[in-house]
């Protein structure tokens, strides 16, 4: 798949193989993907950007993997489906949208390209499925020329500070730990909790997290005792309470240390009153969510989103998918659907004053979002980015998933 001189995708659709097809693509050559229906309303600019991998699996034109589809492009290709998707069905009652989708992954027309040559500089709002160091030079960008930028997909601030412009949909880890320790004060005071951890710099964030939330006049407002395991788990027994309810905090991002955590405790569980709570990313653990992996056995965790998939846009999108391209769409799908069709009908309501009405919910599409300023320095005068509070605990049982608190 080419991309001409602007890094715009192109737009005849091309049948590489039935994946593909399922997904539908563009691929020739457009300037932008106009959503317009009344010449007398504004038209307000967005830029999508999303790891496509256009130049990796394309040469001249020529797919290069046969009738073999790479997973690798598969995560940007479902968040831009989701997102042609929200184009097509926006109600435009306040203004128009003009649409622009990049490859974030481009080799040539790259970010750094984009912004030099001032590509970028007539956009209203840049929305993106992007990571790291693309982050940093989109935040740059929108700050410099007051752009709101919506990172829609990446939980972490990439280091950004004092850009106001920012706004953090995927929550970062330090707002996961904040919403789990916010629960067990609220909830769990009195039982025995238990921080689980193995040794590595990850983990010490977290443990700092708790730690200084736990402790912000020096004296523990909870009794949470730190357990340092590596591969012996057998200790969290010797800790354990028959007469008491025990939380046990999995602290870290390792799928091999929840499954043996989850295992553990699993066990446990026929002697002791155990809850567990994970971390943000163990929803994507394949050995914790197998239907037969931990019976009767719930585990938690937070999320930013939640949809139950059974409203009207769900439904939407899941008949567009079916009648379309045979096939049902991802969680990256409706995530391309969620950050387009909420934030630029937002942009079109408050084009002057988009950040101030982040929370103005009329538009509700799938997720409750609650976006908080949030200051690393205490001395710091303006925001160093907008960040979304709201997080749902998630119970992960028999193979199910639904909204626990």
């Amino acid at each position: 798949m080419g991309i001409n001189e602007n890094g715009v995708m192109k737009t005849s659709l091309f049948k590489f193989y039935f994946l593909i097809v399922a997904l539908g693509f563009f691929l020739k050559p457009q300037a932008q993907t106009n959503v317009t229906t009344t010449s007398s309303l504004p038209t307000y600019r967005v830029a999508i950007f999303a790891p496509l991998y256009l130049d990796s699996v394309f040469e001249q034109e020529n797919y290069k993997y046969g009738k073999k589809f790479p997973k690798f492009i598969m995560p940007g290709l479902d968040f831009v489906q989701g997102a042609m998707i929200a184009l097509d069905s926006l109600p435009l009652v306040n203004g128009n949208i003009s649409a622009q989708v990049f490859d974030s992954k481009a080799v040539v027309a790259n970010i750094s390209s984009l912004i030099a040559t001032g590509k970028l500089d007539s956009f209203h709002l840049i929305i993106g499925s992007v990571k790291d160091e693309e982050v940093q030079e989109l935040a740059a960008h929108s700050k410099r020329k007051n752009i709101p930028f919506v990172s829609a997909t990446y939980p972490n601030d990439a280091g950004v500070t004092e850009n106001p412009f920012l706004i953090i949909v995927n929550s970062t880890l330090k707002a996961h730990c904040e919403a789990i320790y916010s629960f067990l004060l609220q909830n769990h005071g009195t039982d025995k909790i238990l921080l689980v951890r193995k040794p590595g710099s990850q983990e010490d964030r977290i443990h700092e997290y708790f730690t200084k939330m736990n402790t912000p006049d020096g004296k523990p407002l909870l009794k949470i005792e730190t357990i340092n395991v590596n591969q012996d788990f057998s200790i969290i027994k010797q800790k354990l309470d028959s007469n008491r309810n025990t939380i046990i905090v999995g602290g870290s991002l390792s799928e091999a240390f929840a499954f043996k955590l989850a295992t553990t405790a699993y066990a446990l569980d026929k002697t002791y009153r155990i809850t567990l709570v994970g971390m943000p990313n163990w929803d994507g653990f394949s050995s914790l969510i197998k239907k037969n992996a931990f019976t009767d056995f719930p585990i938690y965790y937070t999320s930013p989103y939640y949809n139950y998939k059974w409203d009207s846009y769900s439904k939407m999108i899941q008949n567009v998918y079916i009648k379309k391209y045979k096939g049902n769409p991802s969680d990256m799908s409706y995530k391309g659907f969620e950050s387009v069709y909420l934030f630029a009908r937002l942009l079109t309501r408050y084009p002057n004053d988009f950040i101030s009405h982040l929370n103005d919910f009329q538009n509700k599409v799938f997720t409750d979002y609650n976006f908080k300023p949030v200051g690393l320095l205490t001395s710091a005068t303006i925001p160093d980015y907008f960040e979304n509070k709201h997080l749902y605990f998630i119970k992960m049982l028999n193979g199910n998933y639904s909204k626990a608190w």
